[in-house]
Parts: structure tokens; C-alpha cells; sequence
């Protein structure tokens, strides 16, 4: 497998040429929050809104059927990106959290009563949490969760036992973790889910800007990611769901396009994928969106993969020579794309305060893993995420960094 030539890629993303303090250029490490973009999806929205803006579906003039041609062209991209044929399974959403609440007030809304289970895991970010906690409060069903092991991994023998023990309805969890890097066995899990007669639901936010993802081999029912995680723009997600499934979910949200028929008292819901698109579109950031894959494929995604992970295996080895760190995560060749990190004496935020004086941006806090975090008693993390930019000079500006936090508050 080849390289990545990160020279020629960082000169496509214009932010990355800016200094973030006189003489001290950005290095960007916060990519597992918000990854910036490359110029060809620049590119491609700055042409979409100069030459082509208009709303979709509805009119008939010029500029409405060329901007409904690009929105649905996207929604192809998009689609055979995760390895599905079938447009009508792909939603368009803000992000990969309104991904995971469509799914819960509609199927769950549909489908869960009092005393059922939902099975989720401790290591999940709030988008897939808090929303099964809301429902949960109103209807009386039940969580559950997957330990995470003193090693930073699923408990697998406790998942088994969960799944004949409490027969849950749902299983959701999180494909990569965004604290700990963990790649979670998604067809295993899948599996036994589906033969406990569960459904499943992914939330693949971290694992698309990094890994090929095809959810029909996985097997997954629904599937979420967000644009802005994978060197696409803000503002727009996919909800990835079996038709037979998304058939049966009433909508989500109600308003223009999601219709067929509308009457004073009644309405007839529009054919999928629409049925779950009330409203304008963020047409514009769903042609970005297409843009970014098409980026990212032109390195494949096996190569971005082995990126990322010699990126992070460097970088626990270079911070482990530091004495006082502790990495929050498995360790070397079981960690993607991200390194969370405490140092003994230092606040998170005072180390990514240092960080950014050196050029750096990462993540401090608790990264909407609050619950993570308070299980091994710790406030807080200072988080490292890398992608298809990132090279080992940036890792070793982290470094530098994290020695100066040190010298300066320890």
C-alpha cells in the first residue's frame, strides 16, 4: 500500500496555509470535531450557489431542475460511497445527531413501549444517548449498556449476556469511538443482534472520514454520519436505513415536501426519501458533502485508514516518552484516527491553551462523552484527532507543545 503525499494534499485546503499567530502556522488537529475542507469542495459549493441556487422539486424553470439534478446526483455519490444502490434509503440530514433523533422518535415513537430495552454502550456520544434518555423518560422503556472494559474496549462476553438477558429491541452503537479510537466489532455485534431479534443502529460519525464502510455488508439497519467530520461541510448528514424499515417510521417532521396531499385535517406522507425531508434542503452543503467523497476516494479509503493509524501509533509513541502522560485509549494498532491524553498536573484546557501557542488546535473536555469519562474519574482529556492532512511534523508539534504545558504548569 502507498503513501499519502500530505505536502500535495495540504496545499488543497486553503486554512491550512494561514498562521494562527504571528510566524506560527496552524497545524490542525481537531479534525474528529470539525475537519476543514479542501478547495475542490469549496469549489464545488461556491459553483452550485453562483451558478445553479434554487430550491429543488418544485419548480420548473432552469435553475430549479439544474439545482434538483445536483441534490439528487449527490444523494447517489453519497450512497454508493457506503455501498448502497438504492437512493431511497439515503436521508439528508443536519448531522448525524439529527440522524439518530429521527430514528428514535420515529421508530422508537413507533415501536417501543414500557418495559422493553434499548442496548447501547458506555462509550457513546451524546447524540446517542441523550436521545434514547428523552424517549426513555416518556414512555417507561429501558437502557442498557456495554461495558467498556479496563482496556478500552466493548466487554463482548457481557454484550452476549445483555442480549439473552434483557431481549432488546434496539442495539445502538458507535463504529469508532470519538474519545478512545476503538474500531468496535460492527458485524459481530450486528450479527448477534439480529439473531437475538434486535435491530441495529449505527452511529458512523468518526468511522466514514476513515474507513470503507459498506452497510450492506454489514448488514447494519440504520447507519448515521455527519459531512463536517468527513472534509465536508457543516450543516448536513445522512441517515442510512433499510427501505422496508423506513417504509413502515412515520415522519420525523412535518412541512413542505415531505407531502403528497395535504388537507385542513389530514395529509398523505411523500414517497421515501422524502417523506423525511420537511422543508428546504441544505442543497448547497448536500453538493459539498458529494464533493468530499469524491476527494476521499481518489486515495481510497484502505489508505486514509493506514494513515491514520501510523499517525496515531506515532504519536502515542512520541507522547509516551513524556513523563506524566496517560493515554485514554487501547494503545498501538488498536486506535483510529484520534489520541486522548491527561497530564499529571495540567488541566486539559491549559495543555490545549499551550497547544494552540504553538500552532496546534485540539479538543480539551470530556468530548460529549461525559458518561466515558466519568466511569475511569477523569474531567477531562486533551484530544488529538489526525486525517488525510495531518503528517508526522504536526505530531511533533504536539509534542513540543505538550512539553511547554508541562514547563509551564506542572
Amino acid at each position: 500500500m502507498g503513501l499519502i503525499d500530505v505536502k500535495k494534499v495540504k496545499a488543497d485546503f486553503p486554512i491550512l496555509q494561514r498562521e494562527v499567530h504571528p510566524g506560527v502556522p496552524l497545524v490542525y488537529l481537531d479534525s474528529g470535531a470539525t475537519a476543514v475542507m479542501p478547495r475542490q469542495v469549496l469549489d464545488a459549493m461556491r459553483e452550485f450557489e453562483e451558478q445553479h441556487r434554487a430550491n429543488i422539486h418544485r419548480a420548473v424553470h432552469t435553475l430549479a431542475e439544474e439545482a434538483t439534478i445536483a441534490y439528487e446526483d449527490a444523494r447517489t455519490e453519497i450512497a454508493e460511497f457506503i455501498g448502497v444502490s438504492n437512493t431511497k434509503e439515503i436521508i439528508f440530514t443536519r448531522n448525524a445527531t439529527e440522524a439518530i433523533n429521527l430514528v428514535v422518535q420515529s421508530w422508537g415513537r413507533a415501536n417501543l413501549k414500557a418495559g422493553d430495552v434499548v442496548l447501547l454502550t458506555e462509550l457513546e456520544h451524546h447524540a446517542n444517548l441523550v436521545p434514547w434518555q428523552i424517549l426513555a423518560a416518556e414512555i417507561g422503556f429501558e437502557l442498557e449498556f456495554i461495558p467498556v472494559t479496563e482496556s478500552y474496549q466493548l466487554d463482548m462476553p457481557v454484550f452476549y449476556q445483555l442480549l439473552e438477558s434483557r431481549k432488546p429491541k434496539m442495539v445502538g452503537f458507535s463504529h469508532v469511538s470519538n474519545v478512545l479510537g476503538v474500531v468496535n466489532p460492527a458485524e459481530e455485534i450486528i450479527s448477534a443482534a439480529h439473531d437475538a431479534g434486535a435491530l441495529t443502529l449505527i452511529d458512523g460519525a468518526q468511522a466514514t472520514p476513515h474507513l470503507l464502510v459498506n452497510v450492506l455488508d454489514l448488514d447494519v439497519d440504520f447507519y448515521t454520519f455527519s459531512g463536517h467530520k468527513m472534509i465536508g461541510p457543516t450543516g448536513v448528514g445522512v441517515l442510512y436505513g433499510k427501505e422496508a424499515l423506513l417504509e413502515a417510521m412515520p415522519p420525523f417532521l412535518g412541512g413542505g415536501a415531505m407531502i403528497k396531499a395535504v388537507a385542513l385535517r389530514s395529509f398523505t406522507a411523500n414517497d421515501l426519501p422524502y417523506k423525511f425531508e420537511a422543508g428546504t434542503p441544505a442543497i448547497g452543503q448536500a453538493v459539498g458533502l458529494a464533493a468530499s467523497v469524491r476527494y476521499l476516494k481518489q486515495f481510497t479509503m484502505p489508505l486514509i485508514e493506514s494513515h491514520s493509524r501510523r499517525l496515531v501509533d506515532f504519536a502515542i509513541d512520541e507522547l509516551n516518552k513524556i513523563k506524566g502522560i496517560h493515554i485514554f485509549g487501547p494503545g498501538k494498532g488498536r486506535q483510529l484516527a484520534v489520541v486522548s491524553f491527561t497530564v499529571d498536573g495540567v488541566h486539559p484546557h491549559d495543555v490545549a491553551q499551550v497547544l494552540d501557542s504553538v500552532g496546534a488546535a485540539v479538543r480539551p473536555g470530556r468530548h460529549c462523552a461525559m458518561p466515558l469519562h466519568t466511569k475511569f474519574n477523569l474531567t477531562g482529556t486533551t484530544r488529538a484527532s489526525f486525517t488525510i492532512y495531518n503528517e508526522k511534523a504536526d505530531v511533533e508539534i504536539l509534542v513540543k507543545g505538550v512539553r511547554k504545558a508541562i514547563d509551564q504548569f506542572a
